[in-house]
């Protein structure tokens, strides 16, 4: 594994190293000692899957309160997103800013997003699944988001197409006044 540090402090765009033969190809994407040596959390709890039937839909910005803050690896296992992160943490020179490319199954590109960053994402194409590594676990009553169209931070949503639940469309119209 590459680790390319990203204008956000402490979160990571990770580059997996393919070994190539005849059968196909191995990666590693996940090792706790690697983990550790980067000083990222490596006590990953929780697995979790995302299905999206339609390219455009979006999910987020979707965070867990304190003291619930969410470390999280994202990688596409199918199809294409327009992954994105939020720097909710006070105090932090990154604060109020945003990181978004595309992951894919394709390119293989893994994000590690750290405690205190709300995360998004919009499919590009049908059928497309994201996972998750998660620490700590869920929390029923800890979650909280801001709508993906905050006027502040102007997220560049590269579908005009965008299909949001009722409860992301229902979430505070701004990230301003969330500091963790």
């Amino acid at each position: 594994m590459i680790f390319h540090p990203l204008h956000l402090v402490g979160a990571y765009r990770i580059e997996l190293q393919l070994m190539v033969d005849e059968r196909g190809a191995f990666a590693r994407r996940f090792c706790a000692d690697t983990f550790r040596a980067h000083g990222l959390e490596s006590d990953l709890v929780q697995r979790s899957f995302s299905f999206n039937a339609r390219a455009g839909t979006l999910r987020g910005m979707h965070f867990q309160a304190p003291p619930h803050l969410e470390a999280k690896i994202v990688r596409c296992a199918r199809g294409a997103i327009f992954d994105v992160m939020v720097d909710l943490r006070e105090g932090s020179p990154s604060y109020g800013q945003w990181h978004g490319e595309e992951l894919s199954a394709e390119n293989r590109v893994v994000f590690y997003i750290p405690k205190g960053f709300a995360h998004g994402f919009q499919t590009l194409v049908d059928n497309t699944e994201v996972d998750y590594e998660i620490t700590p676990a869920y929390v029923p009553g800890s979650s909280r988001g801001f709508r993906f169209d905050d006027p502040l931070l102007n997220i560049a949503w590269p579908l005009g197409t965008i299909i949001v639940s009722d409860r992301d469309k229902a979430l505070p119209t701004s990230f301003k006044g969330i500091a963790l």
